[in-house]
C-alpha cells in the first residue's frame, strides 16, 4: 500500500536520512544559525518498526541490527545521504497530502515501516549521541520540528486553555455587553477587548478554566498562571502576538511588581521554563510531573533543508530558540467558547481569553 504524509511527517523521515548520512549534528543558536564548532556525532538511531526494535548503527558504513544482535543489512552512508536529497527535493515541491513512491522502496530495504512517530509522543526520533565535550554518549529523544511545511503548534488550544478574567473598572450596561460581543471583525477578539478598554473596564485575571493545567503551570511557576495571563492581556491590548516582544511589554510594567533593582530577567525566565516544559513532556489536560518526554530537545529542519539540534544539556541556546521563534495564535473563539462578555453565578461580569502557542 502507497504511504502517504504531509510536510511535516515526511520530515521526520528526512531527519533520520540526514543524520545517518551526514553522521553527525549542529547545533543552532536563537536565530536559527549553524554553530560551526558546536556539533554532536551520531553514533546511532533506535527505532521500533511495528513492535521490532532497531538499531541503526554507524561505522564506515551503515549496520542495521535486529533486537536480537543480527545484521541485517549493512549500507554506504551516501546512500543515505543521497536518498535524503531526494525526499528534500520532493518535499519542496509537493503540496497537502503526498506519496513518494521513489523512497518507498529504500524505506523497505532499511527496515523502515512508518514515515513519522506516534502523536501521542513528545519524542519523534531516539539518537545516541557522542558529547564531545562530556565524553558521554546518551541516548536520547528528540522532538522534530519542520520549517518545509506549515509552522507547527507548541502549545494546543482547548477549552482546557482558557484564561477567565473579570471586568473591573466600569459597570457595563446591557447595551454595552451586546455592542461588544456583536464585534464581528478578523480580529475581533482584540477588537473586543480594546472596546472594553476605552468604556473604562480593566480585565482582571480571576482563574484558568481547567484545574489540571493551572496544576501544571503551577509546578513550573507559582506565578506562571498570573505572567500568562497579563501575558494574554497585553497582546490583544498591543496588538502583537510575538510572544517574546509580549513577554517584554509585560516586564516593563511588571505586574507581579518584582523587585528589578538588579536587572533580573524574572519574567523572561519564567516564561522559557514554561516554553520547555511545553516543547519536552507538558500538555494541557495531563497530569505533569515534570518528567521531559524528549529528553534530548529539538531538532530543526530549516526551510534549505539542514537539520540543527538545540540539545538539552545547552539549555540556554534550546530556551532562546524557543523564545525568539514563538507566537501567541487565537483559535477559534466559537470551538473554545471565549472571547465573549457574560455574568457568571455571582452575576460577575467576566471574559475569557485562550492561549495558544504557535512557531513563527
Amino acid at each position: 500500500m502507497t504511504k502517504t504524509a504531509n510536510k511535516g511527517e515526511w520530515s521526520e523521515l528526512y531527519v533520520l536520512l540526514k543524520l545517518l548520512g551526514e553522521k553527525k549534528v549542529y547545533a543552532g543558536d536563537g536565530e536559527l544559525n549553524k554553530i560551526e564548532n558546536l556539533f554532536y556525532p551520531v553514533l546511532k538511531v533506535l527505532r521500533d518498526e511495528q513492535n521490532i526494535h532497531y538499531e541503526y548503527s554507524l561505522d564506515d558504513d551503515i549496520v542495521i541490527i535486529s533486537e536480537e544482535g543480527k545484521e541485517l543489512l549493512r549500507k554506504s552512508v551516501s546512500d543515505f545521504l543521497y536518498q535524503a536529497n531526494v525526499l528534500l527535493d520532493v518535499i519542496r515541491k509537493e503540496k497537502g497530502t503526498f506519496a513518494i513512491p521513489e523512497i518507498e522502496q529504500f524505506m523497505k530495504e532499511i527496515h523502515s515501516n512508518k514515515i513519522k512517530a506516534e502523536s501521542k509522543e513528545k519524542k519523534d526520533i531516539t539518537i545516541v549521541i557522542h558529547d564531545l565535550r562530556t565524553g558521554m554518549t546518551p541516548t536520547l529523544g528528540f522532538s522534530i520540528k519542520s520549517q518545509l511545511g506549515g509552522n507547527s503548534t507548541l502549545f494546543n488550544a482547548g477549552k482546557t486553555t482558557n484564561f477567565t478574567f473579570s471586568i473591573v473598572g466600569h459597570t457595563f450596561t446591557e447595551a454595552e455587553i451586546d455592542a461588544i460581543n456583536a464585534i464581528d471583525t478578523s480580529s475581533k477578539i482584540r477588537d473586543r477587548v480594546k472596546k472594553i478598554n476605552e468604556l473604562g473596564g480593566t480585565l482582571c485575571f480571576k482563574m484558568m478554566d481547567d484545574a489540571i493545567c493551572y496544576n501544571n503551570f503551577v509546578l513550573i511557576d507559582s506565578c506562571l498562571p498570573h505572567i500568562m495571563a497579563n501575558i494574554l492581556v497585553e497582546s490583544n491590548q498591543a496588538n502583537t502576538k510575538n510572544l517574546k516582544e509580549v513577554t517584554e511589554q509585560v516586564a516593563t510594567i511588571n505586574p507581579l511588581n518584582y523587585d528589578t533593582t538588579y536587572n533580573q530577567q524574572f519574567y523572561t525566565h519564567k516564561v522559557k521554563n514554561f516554553l520547555v516544559a511545553a516543547a519536552l513532556g507538558m500538555v494541557p489536560h495531563t497530569p505533569w510531573n515534570g518528567t521531559y518526554q524528549a529528553n534530548g530537545g529539538y531538532l530543526v529542519v530549516k526551510a534549505d533543508g539542514d537539520v540543527l539540534c538545540y540539545h538539552f544539556y545547552d539549555r540556554n541556546l534550546f530556551e532562546d530558540y524557543l523564545y525568539c521563534n514563538t507566537k501567541l495564535e487565537t483559535p477559534s473563539s466559537s470551538r473554545y467558547e471565549f472571547g465573549k462578555l457574560y455574568k457568571n453565578e455571582a452575576n460577575e461580569l467576566c471574559f475569557k481569553l485562550n492561549l495558544q502557542v504557535r512557531f513563527k
